[in-house]
């Protein structure tokens, strides 16, 4: 369910709201715009009924249903456009973003010369694999920290901020040193344990649509890790993008 402020609400009156919300068992997420505050009350098992009864409380509009499975990225919690800071630069400002780079970080010299290529097209964030899924154990797997490592210099030299697909819950810490964006494979967009784990870092996700996958699990999945940071982030302080 969702609480919106009326424009001259005080910050008393917000904070009130928000109590009654935790209160009543839900986890309250505040959204603040340019003209008036949204209170988002999400959970299951919370007191449904004393949160409609908001509807009196001083400073309330109205307290509105929430018709989506997605509650945190639906639109009826959030209508701004979301921007995402992404190292020195924003998603979702209007801006046309590119990201480019090799699919797999093979050697330092491949990387830095792809770098400067990238940078050079135009081209605002590289990206390059350190762990990669092959569907054969005797395939190249990446490099791991190693490639971690040259995208690091890649970036000081270059300026653009990384972008690298995390593969496992093991390496979520070690990729979130590095990386300004972790990516989150097609393969890995329904993988639960991963988005949970993920939801613990305060770096942007770049979430992948998996394959047949739709529109509607595309957003759960990236409700699921907002749900799970317990505080209103910006599609991160982060953003979950369709491939």
């Amino acid at each position: 369910m969702i609480v919106n402020m009326k424009r001259a609400a005080t910050e008393e009156e917000i904070n009130h709201v928000i109590d009654r919300i935790k209160e009543c068992g839900f986890q309250a997420h505040v959204v603040r715009g340019e003209e008036r505050t949204i209170i988002g009350a999400v959970g299951s098992s919370g007191r449904r009924s004393e949160i409609e009864a908001l509807r009196a409380a001083p400073g309330v509009a109205e307290v509105i249903q929430i018709s989506h499975p997605f509650k945190l990225v639906s639109r009826q919690l959030r209508k701004e456009h979301t921007v995402v800071d992404v190292g020195n630069k924003k998603i979702g400002d209007g801006s046309l973003v590119i990201i480019a780079g090799p699919c797999s970080v093979e050697s330092r010299e491949q990387l830095l010369e792809t770098a400067r290529a990238v940078k050079a097209s135009g081209a605002d964030m590289l990206r390059g694999g350190a762990y990669k899924p092959r569907t054969s154990p005797y395939d190249f797997q990446g490099l791991g920290v190693e490639a971690l490592r040259f995208l690091e210099e890649a970036s000081q030299e270059t300026g653009l901020p990384i972008v690298t697909e995390v593969m496992s819950e093991a390496d979520v810490e070690v990729v979130g040193e590095y990386a300004h964006m972790l990516q989150v494979g097609a393969r890995n967009m329904q993988n639960f344990s991963l988005l949970r784990k993920l939801a613990t870092v305060k770096k942007p996700i770049l979430l992948k649509r998996g394959p047949s996958a739709t529109v509607r699990a595309l957003l759960s999945s990236g409700n699921l890790e907002w749900n799970r940071r317990g505080q209103t982030l910006r599609l991160h302080s982060y953003l979950k993008l369709a491939s």
